[in-house]
């Protein structure tokens, strides 16, 4: 298809060119656009603590140099000539796994395991450009009543949390405990008093974010000095001795997976989302077995969740007015500034770009 004249030829897009370094800014073409994509225009492009993890080197990103960001949001500016749902002038957010649609995980709803899936700023380039190309199935109607900034981070941090509380079988009822008061964090407390949580506990660290926690909904839980052990009898005396029925560890550190695990009452479910290289002891009887509660993994979101989400945000159910606290520009050094931070625990709960 050929584009547009009022789309140029060459974008500027911040990319990681070699790990364990700095992301630049480099001029590069806008991407080419086949039968079954759509061009979007990035108007917003979340910052995420996963790309600390690609910068550092700690998890592969491939090809490089790659245009990061996986929290995108922005409108369709082209269509290629086989789309039919989307159309020029909608606005977007983007489901960042590119999938075949095709293989048994697929056709089954399991696509975050298709053989071929690429994530967007992960092993395909993202959203820290001026364009973006996608196929038409990844485009999600955004709300008008939804702004960008907040389309764009609903596509990890909200999307991410909702997975990991449906793969926990939060139902009403429940008391939930979430580990981490950052931007999945904000959105999990949200979520799970949507999914009709009867108490939610947030445990954190960082004062300021269990205050906004605290007006999101939760009870907070400051566990600065606190061993696992420690934070766990917090919570159960929080929760009149029972502990939760769903745990949800946003961190990704040995300790904070013990902290849910030991923190979930008997047939409760700790849901591991956090990346974490470090080996984690679990004591099989008073963890597991004793209380027959689950362990379980949580990885990447599905595209009916993300839907699912965008109803949530237009009805108001989720709100992320306090969670996206800053914005900056497409500027290689002011989004490497906010990777330090976050790598040192002590960025705002959730930047975006605005190209």
């Amino acid at each position: 298809m050929t584009l547009p004249t009022a789309i140029p030829a060459t974008m500027r897009a911040v990319r990681l060119e070699q790990p364990g370094h700095p992301v630049v800014l480099s001029e590069v073409p806008v991407p080419a656009i086949g039968a079954g994509d759509v061009l979007v225009r990035v108007r917003a492009a979340g910052i995420c603590h996963s790309d600390v993890h690609y910068r550092a080197g700690r998890s592969r990103v491939e090809p490089l140099p790659l245009t990061l960001g996986h929290e995108v949001a922005g409108d369709v500016v082209a269509v290629g000539s086989a789309v039919t749902s989307r159309a020029v002038g909608d606005r977007v957010c983007l489901h960042y796994l590119v999938i075949c649609g095709q293989c048994e995980h697929c056709m089954a709803g399991r696509e975050q395991f298709c053989g071929t899936g690429l994530m967007l700023g992960h092993f395909t380039d993202g959203g820290w450009a001026e364009y973006i190309v996608v196929p038409e199935r990844n485009a999600v109607l955004l709300p008008d009543n939804v702004s960008f900034e907040h389309g764009a981070v609903m596509m990890c941090s909200s999307s991410t949390s909702l997975h990991a509380l449906r793969k926990g079988r939060c139902a009403p009822g429940d008391t939930v405990l979430v580990i981490g008061a950052g931007g999945l964090g904000m959105s999990a407390i949200q979520i799970a008093r949507e999914l009709g949580a009867s108490h939610v506990i947030a445990a954190d660290r960082d004062g300021r974010k269990l205050a906004l926690a605290q007006r999101l909904g939760s009870t907070s839980l400051d566990t600065t000095g606190l061993t696992p052990s420690a934070a766990a009898d917090a919570v159960r005396a929080l929760t009149n001795g029972r502990g939760v029925d769903v745990a949800v560890e946003l961190v990704g550190h040995a300790d904070t997976v013990q902290l849910a695990l030991k923190s979930v009452a008997p047939l409760g479910r700790a849901v591991v989302v956090g990346l974490n290289d470090t080996a984690v002891a679990v004591d099989t009887y008073r963890d597991l077995i004793g209380r027959e509660a689950e362990l379980i993994g949580s990885n990447d979101h599905l595209l009916g969740e993300l839907e699912e989400l965008t109803a949530m945000a237009a009805r108001g159910a989720l709100v992320l007015d306090e969670v996206v606290t800053n914005r900056v520009p497409l500027d290689a050094a002011v989004i490497n500034d906010i990777l330090d931070a976050l790598d040192q625990h002590r960025a705002p709960v959730r930047t975006v770009v605005v190209p």
